[in-house]
């Protein structure tokens, strides 16, 4: 599901509203003497979104020596060059590492560009990826340099390749190319092809498009803790049915193929096999999900064992199993079932995983809403529950580290409020939970492995963005960006706050939303109302936080009154509330979209129920068209983008 409203769809949906005979385009009995400056055009309001979301702080952040450190980078928008520097947050101490302005790719006098980096554990090294070229959304081919901190030196390691990792004892860099895994050693300078694998559309260590799009995965392969071992996926997809479409991003259309399964089509196959570098060994392991999936493997602390969670195509079921990587044979830990879908990772949070494993102690974690609301649970190695670790009518959103040397565990919940997200932290049993944020708001945190430090980025309905460095037993250690220019910008210039409702519906459940109203409302006026939605499963719109959308404030000061509202199928809420959606997509979440409608233009007199819209992209643009279906009677014109209109396509 594409859950980005871009550029084009504002672009469409501001043509549509200032030319439709539907809408007054601006509100009457304007104060004349008003000195708050206002956007002159659309294009004004779209390319000024820095003035609202301001800075965000450090970019591209990395903690390095187990979070006692971080790593971050400035760029240089003219000679687009980037420098990396490290932050020391006890000392204070701030050193480049990098400088892009000073190295060219090597043999040449261009300037070396990066898209991303990765350190080794030692934080001596760092290896590069450049020249990408996008295969899917997440994934492509790149390659990689390995550049030497202390000597300022850069080697290229691998060219065309699909994904590259260190090893965890920084010797040598695995990466996957045209099907098969290598490892090319960083002592020695020599590489070796550890498969050889030459059927078309069968990888060795890289996924297809359904993998990465739907579980959120690119790398297709783990190196062992110990160095040793290379566990990956072997992605089959000879059989899956090929999806045929057009390129038109050049000068002349190009076609191209990619296997795609439709609805009922036939799956990848996958397995797991288990590389030993040392001596070049293939292990597969005896697990075969059939039509299901294998969404997630694990080392374990145990030596040469690898979990491995397996689920059924319908993604209600799911197992966890243990293996000898030596001999691939396995037993079952743990099994759960459910009667709607269990989630192994959270797109919208932005949580990967929802298992743990110290990589010290024969124990891990889970993250379930078998109770009906997500929490962290804690099990031993044989399957055995230890404890529920948080409980209560609340989520747990994001586990951010685990200290297994005090039995810790940092995570950020909704126990404030569903609109807002805490940083807390506990122990393994479930006792000493502490609350660390104390601001109303909603609060991104950046916390390095280890539990010491982090970043955290936070704002709320009146306060623009905040970031700030924190030691979690210290307190607060420096505020890194208050935004104060955005604090001068919307006192010299029209700015619309976030207002909340909350109203309970004729069955007994409550809606979370806001509105924006315009600068110069009048409760005497009359306004149109825009009904911005997504509202998607585990999507969620609504968070007490503060409005940065220029193009919504554009409306606003164009006379429009703009909503949105957290329906069914929103995060945030518990189980009952976000899967009773399941099987039936679409339908309970266009009777909350037009319940709020509803109830908008009947408890405000100034709303006017005669002139309301609403607008949705991708899903949104799907419970759009929804809703003038379900409920013809209440919005008087949508705006849809990139929808989905039938769920088989």
């Amino acid at each position: 599901m594409d859950v980005l409203i871009g550029m084009y769809g504002r672009i469409v949906l501001s043509g549509f509203l200032l030319t439709a005979l539907l809408f007054v385009p601006a509100a009457q009995g304007q104060d004349e003497t008003q000195e708050l400056q206002r956007w002159q055009s659309l294009e004004q309001a779209l390319f000024s979104g820095g003035s609202l979301s301001g800075s965000s702080g450090p970019g591209s952040v990395n903690w390095i020596d187990e979070g006692n450190l971080f790593s971050y980078m400035i760029h240089d928008q003219s000679s687009r060059t980037a420098e990396i520097r490290t932050y020391n947050p006890e000392t204070g101490e701030d050193l480049v590492v990098f400088d892009g302005a000073e190295m060219n790719f090597p043999g040449t006098d261009l300037p070396f560009l990066f898209r991303s980096f990765q350190w080794t554990r030692d934080a001596r090294h760092i290896v590069f990826q450049t020249n990408f070229e996008s295969v899917y959304r997440y994934s492509g081919t790149a390659d990689y340099y390995y550049y030497s901190v202390e000597h300022q030196t850069l080697e290229l390691i691998a060219d065309r390749a699909f994904t590259a990792e260190v090893s965890p004892d920084g010797s040598q860099l695995a990466y996957h190319k045209n099907g098969n895994m290598f490892v090319f050693d960083l002592t020695a300078g020599t590489e070796r092809q550890l498969t050889d694998q030459t059927e078309p559309n069968v990888f060795y260590g890289r996924f297809g498009w359904v993998y990465e799009e739907e579980f959120g995965q690119v790398q297709a392969w783990a190196w062992s803790p110990d160095s040793r071992y290379i566990a990956f996926w072997e992605s089959d997809e000879r059989e899956v049915p090929l999806f045929r479409t057009t390129d038109y991003e050049g000068q002349h259309p190009e076609w191209f193929e990619i296997p795609f399964p439709k609805v009922g089509d036939t799956n990848p196959s996958v397995r797991i096999g288990v590389l030993d570098v040392q001596n070049g060994d293939k292990t597969w392991l005896d697990i075969d999900p059939g039509e299901g999936y294998i969404p997630r493997i694990y080392w374990t602390s145990r030596e040469a064992t690898l979990g491995v969670t397996e689920m059924n195509r319908e993604q209600t079921e799911i197992r966890l199993h243990f293996f000898d990587v030596v001999s691939g044979q396995g037993r079952k830990v743990m099994e759960e079932k459910s009667e709607v879908w269990i989630d192994v990772f959270d797109f919208f949070a932005g949580i990967d995983d929802y298992f743990f494993f110290p990589q010290d102690r024969e124990e891990f974690f889970w993250i379930s809403d078998r109770s009906g609301y997500k929490h962290i649970y804690h099990f031993n190695y044989e399957g055995e529950k230890l404890a529920q670790v948080t409980d209560g009518d609340w989520q747990v959103t994001f586990v951010h580290a685990v200290d297994s040397d005090r039995e810790l565990i940092y995570y950020t919940s909704t126990e404030a409020s569903p609109l807002e997200r805490h940083l807390y932290r506990i122990g393994f049993d479930g006792t000493g939970k502490t609350r660390i944020t104390e601001t109303p708001g909603r609060h991104r945190v950046d916390m390095g492995p280890n539990g010491r430090f982090f970043i955290d980025r936070y704002s709320g309905p009146d306060t623009p963005l905040q970031v700030e460095l924190w030691s979690t037993d210290g307190g607060r250690l420096q505020v890194m960006e208050d935004n104060s220019a955005v604090r001068e910008f919307i006192a010299e210039n029209a700015y619309s706050p976030r207002e909340f409702f909350r109203f309970t519906t004729e069955a007994g459940y409550d809606l979370d939303g806001y509105y924006i109203l315009p600068p110069d409302f009048s409760p005497d006026e009359r306004y149109p109302l825009i009904l911005h939605v997504y509202g998607g499963p585990s999507a969620q719109g609504v968070y007490k936080e503060f409005e940065t959308n220029t193009f919504n404030q554009y409306l606003a000061q164009q006379g429009y009154v703009i909503a949105n509202v957290n329906n069914r199928g929103s995060g945030g809420y518990g189980r009952d509330f976000e899967k009773s959606v399941y099987l039936n997509l679409g339908w309970k979440e266009a009777e909350d979209v037009a319940l709020t409608a509803k109830w908008m233009a009947s408890e405000h007199d100034w709303i006017d129920g005669g002139r309301m819209a609403v607008r949705g992209h991708s899903y949104g643009g799907y419970l759009s068209a929804l809703v003038m279906g379900l409920h013809p009677d209440v919005f008087q014109a949508a705006i849809i983008a990139a929808p989905v209109t039938d769920w088989r396509l």
